[in-house]
């Protein structure tokens, strides 16, 4: 069941994110490293969110456990040197590895989706670690499409 997150899910959507991190940071392990306590700090964001009348966060729960989430915000993503671009901005979506490929992270977009819409949003934006094919292909299905990359490289050592 996709629901909207409740205060009482707050330590449960920070543990997922811990998870969420866990996994990214075997991936990519530069950019991912969880400051100290961050599930905390999270699970303290989430109650910020869901007392934020432009952002939401739902849940997917299954036999009374949440088993992941999705956090999205109404935002400008540009800057004051560009004309407005309000989206919706999905900041974090995870689902736990047993239930993937059930559906659900497809519903918590498009719940996440209709709730943007509602608020007279036309598109959204997220981030995708590039090293994620799993997420890759999960966005490419649910209407992604590639619009920036983020590159890195190495500055070689000075003699």
């Amino acid at each position: 069941m996709i629901r909207l997150a409740e205060a009482a899910d707050a330590e449960s959507i920070g543990h997922l994110w811990a998870e969420m991190v866990a996994y990214h940071a075997a991936l990519d392990p530069e950019t991912f490293r969880p400051a100290e306590r961050g599930a905390e700090r999270y699970a303290r964001g989430i109650l910020d969110r869901l007392r934020d009348a432009d952002a939401r966060v739902l849940v997917a729960e299954i036999d009374g456990a949440v088993v992941g989430y999705v956090n999205g915000v109404v935002a400008d993503i540009t800057t004051e040197l560009f004309i407005p671009l309000r989206c919706g901005l999905l900041a974090d979506i995870y689902l736990q590895a047993a239930f993937r490929r059930r559906g659900l992270g497809k519903q918590l977009v498009e719940r996440l989706m209709l709730w943007f819409r509602s608020r007279g949003v036309n598109h959204i934006e997220w981030h995708v670690s590039a090293r994620n094919h799993e997420a890759l292909a999960f966005w490419k299905a649910v209407g992604g499409e590639t619009t920036m990359l983020r590159m890195r490289a190495t500055i070689p050592e000075v003699d």
